[in-house]
């Protein structure tokens, strides 16, 4: 189970003598580390790179687990439960892959250039994704994930920016990369996750594994299977290329709402740093369990799996569809849940409806019993109770199967009482972090025994935090109580660059290396960060007043389980707000029902439309973002004045969402223009009108 260091919450970071620079504030730094950053695994100094990380716990744990994962069975339909290769069996196959890619490159495609180059990885996690990627460190070539929603076009891009060579990914992307081979003229090889052999065909008869290498051949593309290049590496192996702590490990490209995605150059010293950084906290053990769903395109999950590995931990993934994924962490037990906010309020709703807004004796005493934790929480008398645990929590519990001992929870603000509430009674520590692909998802996290929601926690042991003065928005390092501005941070975990594009790394990391955010923070007095703001997207109102947009969205959606996409608009010639949203159908059906007398299903779509065309509905959806906007603490301007319900999602495929689930809002306000225009007409024709 994790060991925490004991941290004093009433006094967490403070700011270096003597680093204040006009315009600034000084350098925060967590209380313990003032004399110095974290930038290695303190009980493994000698380890430098990911490479070494890995070898280091193989040589610790051979014998233990590490990946596990629910097979399917083909006759039964079924998914069995959770079988697992131990840290020899996969330093087994990532040398057998390794040495067969690297075989492929040199030998069958004819590449002169032996490492460095690019390895395209197109997967959701699973246990070949882990192989792949730790292959390419154990060969010191670069691993380039590429987004399992990304559309054709940024594929393309990625493919043809990072010139990958070998594309990995599940076998329903095979044709993808086939049918669109001269749109990225660099690869030359497609290894598929998945078996494409059919087992034993009639005789005569042609496989689909076939039809698929010979379309290749056509396209110039070569088609193998994963245990193809395992064998191929086992019979001609090669020897390790151990990187240099400068070496990029991977380019990880960050989807924009605008322009093309930017490929940040994560680097082998970097990722140790994070690892090392992570330990200071929280040290996971060998008995620890991880449910990893997290996207391993993305940082938080990257640095969580690699973690994970360097402690011995097993590591369960999803079977890759979310709508099972509380199925498969009953199964797994795990103890450490690295999650986001939005399936926390999926979670929170579910245990409250069945809790505290239960009928009867049982909702009176689960009310009584929540009330009586979050007072003991509010007290600093920890998260668990002798009695409503017995009575009531032991069994809430078990909606993460009963063992989870730390739920991690970032990318996006998580509600006060979610907070709260998840922490009494899952009887267990939650933490929310800050932090960016740049800083390797690195930046600020809430100590272990916090009990104060509202904040995300100081920076962490390898990380140095300033806030810049944003004149234009009145956010000053000066300002009473507490200073406000940009949040930049510092260390060894912070990325070096953009690959192939020095004008956006100039314009987000300085010469000192501090790495601007775009996100304006607030430092208490117990030297903890809240986010307040956003320093891009920004926009006047009539008025003056000035909108970061992004922030109403995460409050709101924070607040509000109706949910489940909401884009928030306004511009300069308009003195309100209006929104459009895509409602949560899971919450919003039972409540639009009972507004409207109706017993739609969600399988009813001619239902669902005229549930938000209700205008009896759209009142009272605009009736629960104005509570959640209370909530939130908007400031009146902030609130949205008019709603207009779809259930047109905003999707990668219909390029109104990034692959990281960001809107991108110039084309949502182009494909909604119609409706915004009428909710503006609507909020005109209802204005009183003055009185001369």
């Amino acid at each position: 189970m994790p060991i925490f260091t004991p941290q004093d919450t009433s006094k967490q970071s403070a700011e270096v003598p003597g680093t204040r620079t006009p315009g600034a504030t000084g350098h925060y730094r967590q209380l313990g580390y003032m004399n110095g950053l974290v930038d290695h695994i303190r009980e493994a100094p000698e380890i430098k790179t990911v490479h070494e990380l890995f070898l280091h716990a193989v040589a610790k744990f051979p014998n233990r687990d590490l990946l596990g994962h629910r097979p399917y069975n083909s006759v039964t339909k079924t998914y069995g439960g959770y079988v697992w290769q131990t840290y020899t069996q996969v330093i087994r196959r990532v040398d057998a892959f390794g040495s067969g890619i690297m075989h492929l490159n040199e030998v069958i495609l004819g590449n002169t250039q032996l490492n460095r180059w690019s390895l395209g990885i197109w997967a959701l996690g699973r246990p070949e994704w882990y192989i792949s990627d730790m292959s390419c460190n154990m060969f010191n070539l670069m691993s380039v994930p590429l987004y399992d929603t990304l559309g054709p076009d940024a594929v393309e891009y990625v493919c043809n920016h990072a010139e990958i060579r070998v594309v990995v990914c599940t076998a329903n992307h095979v044709a993808t990369l086939l049918r669109n081979a001269d749109r990225w003229p660099n690869v030359k090889a497609v290894i598929s996750m998945d078996s494409l052999s059919e087992g034993s065909p009639v005789p005569g008869s042609t496989t689909a594994a076939n039809i698929l290498r010979s379309w290749g051949e056509e396209r110039g593309i070569r088609v193998y299977d994963f245990d193809e290049i395992e064998r191929l590496g086992q019979q001609f192996p090669r020897k390790y290329c151990p990187p240099q702590p400068e070496d990029i490990a991977a380019l990880c490209y960050t989807s924009g709402t605008t322009g093309q995605p930017k490929g940040a150059m994560i680097h082998h010293g970097g990722m140790v740093a994070a690892v090392g950084a992570g330990r200071e906290a929280m040290q996971m053990t060998e008995d620890d369990v991880l449910i990893s769903y997290l996207p391993l395109a993305h940082m938080m999950g990257r640095i969580v799996d690699t973690s994970a590995s360097f402690y011995g931990c097993k590591i369960g993934y999803f079977r890759g569809d979310l709508m099972l994924l509380m199925e498969d962490i009953a199964e797994l037990k795990p103890t450490y849940f690295p999650t986001v906010p939005r399936l926390l309020n999926r979670i929170y709703a579910n245990i409250v409806a069945s809790t505290i807004e239960a009928p009867g004796f049982a909702g009176k005493m689960c009310r009584r019993a929540v009330a009586a934790k979050l007072a003991n929480l509010k007290a600093g008398n920890g998260v668990t109770h002798p009695l409503w645990d017995r009575l009531v929590f032991n069994k809430v519990k078990m909606a993460l199967g009963g063992r989870v001992q730390v739920i991690l929870t970032g990318s996006a603000p998580i509600a006060n009482e979610v907070m709260s509430f998840m922490r009494i009674a899952m009887c267990c520590v939650v933490t929310e972090g800050y932090g960016s692909t740049e800083s390797l998802a690195l930046g600020t996290l809430t100590f272990p025994n916090e009990h104060v929601p509202g904040h995300v926690g100081c920076p962490r042991s390898g990380i140095e935090m300033k806030l810049v003065d944003v004149p234009e928005m009145k956010y000053l390092s000066t300002d009473k109580p507490y200073p406000r501005g940009e949040i930049q941070f510092r260390g060894a975990s912070i990325f070096t660059g953009y690959y192939k594009d020095e004008e956006n790394t100039r314009n987000t990391i300085d010469s000192e290396g501090w790495l601007a955010t775009g996100d304006i923070g607030i430092v208490d007095d117990r030297g903890c960060l809240t986010i307040v703001d956003r320093k891009k997207n920004i926009f006047k109102l009539a008025q003056g007043e000035y909108i970061a947009p992004e922030k109403i969205e995460n409050i709101l959606t924070a607040r509000c389980n109706l949910i489940l996409q909401i884009y928030v608009h306004g511009d300069s010639l308009e003195s309100s707000l209006v929104a459009i949203s895509v409602p949560d159908p899971e919450m919003f059906i039972p409540f639009a029902n009972a507004i409207a007398g109706t017993q739609v299903t969600i399988a009813d779509k001619k239902g669902l439309m005229a549930l938000v065309r209700d205008p009896k509905v759209n009142a009272a959806y605009l009736k629960a973002l104005e509570k959640a906007g209370k909530a939130g603490e908007l400031r009146g301007f902030e609130f949205v004045k008019r709603v207009y319900l779809t259930f047109d999602a905003f999707t990668v495929d219909n390029g109104l969402m990034t692959p990281t689930s960001k809107v991108r809002r110039p084309q949502v306000r182009e494909h909604f223009q119609s409706q915004i225009q009428d909710m503006y007409k609507d909020i005109h024709s209802t204005a009183p009108v003055s009185k001369l």
